[in-house]
């Protein structure tokens, strides 16, 4: 209001100025005046609304400012977990070199130790019956440690569980077959007693855990009988499964 009657002010005197201004009757001033409130209190209203679109400007800055704040934060937590989830994948990938490194290690460490054998070397042979019935598997396939071609025996270079496989082939006139022995003891076997068929195969395997210096072979049945040519019909394996 203060500003409207200050400007009806300014109208008065600018028209106080104009020519003529004092011919004027009193009718034709009130009209003017009237015309120049209308003219200010429209003026006046314009005003306010221009205030009002100017505190929404103010308003809108505000929560502009607000919002690229909150972006900024939000961006530099995105960027703090990018980095951890590179430092993490920096980490993970190191210890899968890491654990390949060991496994790599573990296996080249680990100890190769197996053999493979049957009981002929050349030509037909008839083992058993005997005082000594310990079988010497002559003929070796393979063998990287433990087994003595000589006497027969596996000794185990080191602890572990060691798998171990034979077969056995005989004629119907002797107990066929054959005893696994560890430390002396019996383990497993095969057997079969004299009959009508003209022969006898079997087979047998065990997983035996050992210490490192124990002994492992094959012995026949009292009274018993095995046969071997070139063919490899009666044989004898081992190997190491895992150190323990």
């Amino acid at each position: 209001m203060e500003f409207g009657a200050l400007l009806l002010l300014t109208l008065l005197g600018l028209s106080f100025g104009e020519p003529g201004f004092v011919q004027r009757d009193y009718m034709n001033t009130l009209e003017w005046l009237r015309a120049k409130v209308e003219f200010i209190n429209n003026l006046e209203d314009k005003l306010k609304i221009f205030d009002g679109w100017q505190s929404d400007v103010y308003a809108l800055e505000a929560r502009l400012n607000a919002t690229v704040d909150e972006l900024t934060r939000q961006k530099a937590e995105v960027d703090r977990l990018n980095k951890e989830n590179q430092d993490m994948g920096m980490r993970l990938n190191a210890t899968e070199e890491e654990i390949d490194k060991l496994k790599q290690s573990s296996a080249k460490d680990a100890p190769q130790i197996a053999f493979s054998a049957c009981l002929s070397n050349s030509g037909e042979i008839y083992s058993g019956p005997s005082t000594d019935k310990t079988l010497v598997f002559k003929r070796i396939f393979v063998n990287t440690g433990g087994y003595d071609q000589d006497t027969g025996v596996f000794t185990a270079p080191v602890n572990g569980l060691y798998y171990f496989t034979f077969s056995t082939y005989g004629y119907n006139t002797h107990i066929a077959g054959a005893i696994l022995m560890k430390n002396g003891v019996r383990q497993i076997s095969t057997f079969d007693y004299t009959s009508d068929d003209s022969s006898d195969i079997g087979s047998n395997s065990a997983v035996l855990q050992l210490a490192a210096g124990d002994k492992v072979h094959m012995e026949l049945w009292d009274n018993g009988r095995v046969y071997d040519n070139w063919n490899g019909h009666t044989t004898f394996s081992g190997f190491l499964v895992f150190p323990v």
